[in-house]
């Protein structure tokens, strides 16, 4: 759908209501948009850019209540971006008609699912075409927020993705004992009624398969091969030096692992962040980049024929130092005068078993962006601006910051955000 014409405004507006909301809140208002043009009685998504929750629902609990990953990650694998399909899938106990909606907004894609009234009317193309545009806007914003995340959200992230391993985890070993401990009792020569044991036998090995492959499906949402991580960060490093004398050389790594997405997206940006200032030098002709992966660590390195005379103070500015702090990393300067410079970003992959509670936890993701800006010190008329909110609605944000906080002055709730990001 191209935003011109008669129609642009509308969408454009509903465009901006739907992403001006909290991530929390995105699901429900882009449902509540589309629900004139497309009534339906539940929304699920399906978004690969989200490390700690990529499925999301919202609508009826009779129907959000039995939906889940497994009946999501089909429709994301064959659907086709820029084509929204309408029909009927067997989905929360019944054949009920739907409409899918496929974007590649971001790398590893998303979809969209919205379950329709059993008697509902097909959709019209101008509403097709409205869905698949607003949910193109949105992956868009999703995949920005991803790759740009203020050390505070990528904390929660982190925190939130390390307590979602570990109970998938626990829950996946307690019910894999439990199944294998009923097909050693069935598998027992000793029983009698061989087709009552075959048949619960079948059911055994049914549940064990599917238990595996809901652990495969979450981790293929949660991670990306590294291979194909460094390959984006390639594609995204390319453009820097496409008009310069520097030549780019490109190490990827050599392994076929996968690694943490908010891990990927960290080494993405800082490797950029780090290369604009390294090719800031005039005296550069030659820049490596590469990644190496070991059992434990993600260690992205840049390397140059410069001067030698760069400093970790000029390389790691307050964001690129944040981004590893919340990850546990360290940056690693080693500048040998006339020979050039060694940058190493180092990044821990596994997540700790007992992550330290984020007090910023409690905070929405819009009261997470008035906190960042309110200790940069900027006062309430500067942040309305900034957020394009009214000065009132800060005021409101800011009281519920610091009673979600615990704190009594807008000092104190900017100190423990500094001391958590």
């Amino acid at each position: 759908m191209e935003l011109t014409g008669p129609g642009a405004v509308p969408a454009l507006t509903a465009a901006y209501e739907v992403i001006r909301q909290p991530l929390g809140e995105i699901l429900p208002r882009l449902s509540a948009v589309l629900a004139e043009l497309v009534p339906h009685r539940a929304a699920a998504e399906l978004s690969t850019h989200c490390v700690h929750s990529p499925f999301k629902t919202y609508g009826d609990p009779e129907i959000i209540d039995r939906l889940s990953t497994a009946d999501m990650a089909p429709l994301l694998a064959s659907g086709v971006p820029g084509r929204p399909w309408q029909g009927t899938l067997p989905l929360a106990g019944g054949e009920r008609p739907v409409l899918v909606v496929t974007s590649d907004a971001t790398p590893r894609r998303a979809v969209l699912l919205l379950v329709r009234e059993a008697d509902a009317a097909p959709v019209d193309e101008p509403a097709t075409a409205l869905a698949q545009t607003l949910w193109d806007v949105v992956t868009s914003h999703f995949d920005r927020l991803a790759s740009e995340a203020m050390p505070g959200a990528l904390a929660r992230s982190r925190t939130a993705a390390g307590t979602r391993a570990r109970v998938i985890a626990e829950l996946g070993e307690a019910y894999s004992a439990s199944l294998t401990a009923l097909l050693g009792v069935l598998r027992s020569r000793t029983l009698g009624d061989a087709a009552a044991r075959a048949t619960a036998t079948d059911l055994a090995v049914s549940a064990l398969v599917e238990l595996r492959a809901e652990a495969e499906r979450d981790q293929e949402i949660a991670e990306e091969p590294a291979g194909q991580a460094f390959s984006r960060l390639a594609d995204s490093l390319r453009p820097l030096v496409r008009y310069s004398p520097v030549r780019l050389e490109l190490g990827a790594p050599d392994s076929t692992r996968t690694v943490a997405a908010d891990v990927a997206h960290t080494a993405r940006v800082i490797v950029r962040a780090v290369l604009l200032k390294v090719l800031e030098q005039e005296t550069v002709t030659r820049v490596h980049v590469g990644w190496q992966l070991t059992d434990d660590e993600l260690r992205a390195t840049l390397r140059d024929d410069g001067p030698g005379t760069l400093t970790h103070d000029v390389l790691a500015p307050g964001r690129v130092t944040e981004r590893l702090d919340v990850l546990d990393g360290r940056l690693d300067v080693d500048a040998v005068p006339g020979w050039g410079t060694t940058i190493a970003a180092t990044i821990p992959l596994r997540v700790s078993q007992d992550p330290a509670p984020d007090p910023l936890i409690a905070l929405g993701e819009r009261e997470l962006e008035v906190l960042a800006r309110l200790a940069l010190g900027h006062r309430n008329r500067a942040i309305a601006q900034e957020l394009h909110i009214s000065e009132s609605t800060v005021k409101f944000h800011v009281a519920k910051i610091l009673t979600k906080l615990g704190v009594a002055s807008r000092g104190e709730a900017a100190a423990l955000f500094h001391a958590v990001a």
